[in-house]
């Protein structure tokens, strides 16, 4: 039930951040997955291809899957709350000034790009 939250949770914030900033993926739920889910870094990749496989490339999605390295539950419920999540904050993204996005996009990608420069 633990992995079941932190899964909606992620897909939650991954809707929130395409909605906001047009970003989710690797940004987002690569990450999140390796940290709070112990992924390695491949199912990670290739459970957000699962997530994004509309999208995105249905050939690399198939090469990860082959290979053990997709969490097809993990990307079901991630994919569900992101609709979700990117539905609401769109909306909202709207009445907020480009500025503030701006600014707060740079301020996250820092704090990503700063915690996987130190991760193990």
């Amino acid at each position: 039930m633990e992995n079941i939250l932190i899964y909606a949770l992620i897909g939650l914030l991954a809707g929130i951040l395409s909605g906001f900033f047009g970003v989710g993926g690797g940004i987002l739920i690569v990450p999140a997955l390796v940290f709070f889910c112990g992924f390695s870094q491949l199912q990670a990749q290739g459970t957000s291809l699962a997530i994004l496989l509309p999208p995105t490339g249905l050939l690399a999605f198939m090469q990860y899957y082959r290979k053990g390295n997709v969490d097809l539950k993990a990307g079901i419920i991630i994919c569900a709350t992101l609709v979700l999540g990117s539905y609401l904050s769109g909306k909202l993204a709207q009445h907020v000034s480009p500025a503030i996005l701006r600014k707060a996009f740079s301020v996250f990608m820092v704090i990503v790009a700063v915690k996987l420069f130190f991760s193990k």
